[in-house]
Parts: structure tokens; sequence; C-alpha cells
């Protein structure tokens, strides 16, 4: 027997709260992708064209989307560390107003259902 109207809201509303008091824990969001790359310097008789192990670096880069257009910044390991926090909770961030969406679509079946 499926679960009775009042039961999918009062579930629907309780998971939608539960998603809202995640959200609000949440102190930073950033969009993109952090890269750590190491380089070439290009110097003739530096091991690091030879070494893969010897490359310059680890460099840390930060693309993300400005106006439509995907930039990149150079960042610094300490700002590389707060920035994959950041991109993690925008990831996590999204992944809960998805569900929150479809917590609220259950909602407005169960409380205002489609007629026939």
């Amino acid at each position: 027997m499926p679960p009775k109207r009042e039961t999918i809201i009062k579930r629907a509303r309780q998971r939608i709260e539960r998603i809202r008091q995640t959200l609000s824990g949440i102190d930073t969001l950033c969009s993109g992708t952090l890269l750590q790359r190491t380089k070439v310097c290009g110097k003739s008789g530096c091991r690091c064209a030879e070494d893969v192990s010897a490359r310059h670096g680890p460099y840390y880069e930060w693309g993300h989307m400005v106006d439509g257009k995907l930039v990149h910044r150079v960042v610094s390991p300490q700002q590389a560390a707060l920035l994959q926090t950041a991109i993690d909770n925008y990831r996590h961030a999204q992944r809960l107003l998805r569900e929150w969406e479809t917590e609220t679509e259950y909602l407005i079946d169960a409380e205002a259902p489609r007629k026939p």
C-alpha cells in the first residue's frame, strides 16, 4: 500500500529542513576546477627536461567561468587549499539543491495532486 498523502508531505518537509540546515553550515562556495601542475623550465642543462620527478612545482591553477569565458588564475598553495574546500562545498551544495528540487516535486504532487 502506498504511503498516505500526509506521510509523504511530512517526510518531504523533514528532508527539506535537513537540506536547509546542511546548506546553512556551508561557509565558502566557489565554482571551477583546481589543477596542480609541474613545469619544464626550458633552461639548457636543467634536469626537469629529462626527469619527470625533477620538474618544477607544484603550481596551482584555478579555472572558472567569468562572464561566459573560461579564466585561469595561478594561486598560492594556501589559496589552493581554501579553493579546494570552496569547490567541494559548491559541488555539495549543488547536490543538495537537486535533492531539494526532488522533494519539492513530491510536495507539489502530494499537496495539489493532478486531476484526471
